[in-house]
């Protein structure tokens, strides 16, 4: 069962009596169905509803372990302090750098073993929705290479910030949010709320994750994808010939209808969609906005 720590990761703990409301009233995520060992993908979001922090966020007694990037973690504590004004919450950042990660066929082995849920973890799931069992733990739990978990989260489609998309660019929809737990459209009013809940009923999501594959390797992150010399996309993560990107998805399913290569740089690519996200690639603009 692999094992990795993942250094550059941090934790803030969410607690108090108001700590579910204020989260809940707050944050995409819906904090009343997190599930008691499950691990939740969630961003707090512009007003204008793109991402401004992304993080995952799971129970921890009777409060809430949010997990995030170290570059993300005093401005997301920052943020949220700006927003507690008088509720009864207390946020605090975790002592504990880092975050491991594991997953494998050993793994629901090792976490009945493990004892308290603090020990054992909480399931991911985003991976849960790609048929992958794996957890997450604050602090250093194994030496396994990180470049055993990025390729792993290529392979799934599961993309990180910083990597994959900027933060302050990118809507929920674009990461996918909007099937793997991290988005909720029924729980009320959080910030940028409106505009997510609009593209969700307007069907107006066109830009997607997708993986990448080539014969040869891919060139860099950020590379431009290209269909007959327009922009389709832009190459996020890459492991030798795979690779992640968010793309236009109805550019990109026009030209593979019309048999149009598409180019990461010079490399031919293909592009997939997750077979999680249940999504295809329209074949026309008109199926586009259908």
């Amino acid at each position: 069962m692999p094992a990795v720590f993942l250094k550059d990761r941090s934790l803030l703990f969410v607690s108090g009596a108001e700590a579910q409301s204020f989260l809940q009233n707050l944050i995409t995520t819906d904090i009343a169905a997190l599930g008691a060992d499950e691990a939740r993908p969630g961003a707090l979001l512009t007003p204008q509803g793109k991402i401004l922090f992304d993080f995952m966020i799971w129970q921890d007694g009777e409060g809430y372990t949010i997990e995030t990037d170290a570059g993300q973690r005093d401005g997301l504590l920052k943020r949220l302090t700006m927003y507690k004004l008088r509720a009864a919450v207390t946020l605090a950042p975790s002592t504990e750098e880092g975050v491991t990660v594991s997953w494998g066929e050993d793994d629901e082995g090792a976490r009945a073993s493990q004892g308290a849920r603090g020990s054992q973890g909480a399931r991911d799931s985003r991976f849960a929705k790609a048929g992958v069992t794996l957890t997450r733990r604050a602090g250093r739990h194994g030496d396994g290479a990180e470049a055993l978990y990025d390729a792993l989260r290529i392979r799934h489609g599961i993309v990180a910030s910083g990597s994959d998309f900027a933060l302050q660019d990118a809507f929920p929809h674009d990461v996918l949010m909007d099937f793997n737990g991290g988005l909720s459209f029924r729980k009320g009013c959080y910030v940028g709320q409106e505009v997510v809940s609009r593209m969700q009923h307007r069907g107006t999501a066109r830009r997607r994750v997708v993986t990448v594959s080539a014969a040869t390797d891919l060139p860099g992150t950020g590379t431009e994808i290209t269909a007959a010399g327009k922009p389709v996309g832009t190459l996020g993560s890459v492991d030798g010939g795979n690779g992640l990107a968010i793309v236009r998805i109805d550019r990109a399913g026009a030209a593979m209808a019309a048999g149009t290569p598409l180019l990461a740089g010079d490399t031919p690519v293909s592009l997939v969609l997750p077979a999680w996200s249940g999504l295809v690639f329209p074949a026309s603009a008109d199926e586009a906005s259908a």
